[in-house]
């Protein structure tokens, strides 16, 4: 269950580092993660909350009971 949400870190970090916060911008990945700036594509706020929706659900007992559902 620990490694459930790698797969959707890995692709947030990569759609991340080809937007513009990261390329243009010249700021951290970390920087732009926390931000909800226009130049972050939908699509990667999409994975975030899905990353975020993961994570919270490894802490969720029933969630630990049934599994998490991987990516």
């Amino acid at each position: 269950m620990a490694k459930s949400c790698k797969g959707l870190a890995e692709e947030l970090v990569k759609c991340l580092s080809e937007s513009t916060c990261v390329k243009v911008e010249k700021r951290s990945i970390r920087d732009c993660t926390g931000e909800k700036s226009p130049c972050i594509p939908s699509e990667c706020v999409g994975l975030r909350e899905t990353y975020f929706n993961c994570k919270r659900g490894q802490v969720d007992m029933r969630a630990r009971i049934r599994g998490n559902k991987g990516y």
